[in-house]
């Protein structure tokens, strides 16, 4: 996926978080993306100031957020 072509469901404070909400997405079957400027590592304290980003396909969005929602709920679906 092209992350021009994308949008940002969350954003988290560090890659982490944002790898374990992807595996949400992941095993919903919905195809994702987790961008960070941290200089390829480089400067991983970056992502608190900027934050890094789970970006999904425009047309999943709402089932993404669905997904989201259900766990940080702690809900199974």
């Amino acid at each position: 996926m092209n992350p021009d072509e994308g949008v940002v469901v969350r954003t988290f404070a560090n890659t982490i978080e944002a790898d374990l909400a992807g595996s949400w997405l992941d095993a919903a079957g919905i195809d994702f993306m987790v961008m960070s400027d941290d200089a390829g590592g480089a400067y991983p304290f970056l992502q608190m100031t900027r934050g890094v980003k789970l970006i999904v396909a425009k047309a999943d969005e709402a089932r993404a957020q669905e997904v989201l929602e259900t766990a940080e709920r702690g809900e199974e679906g």
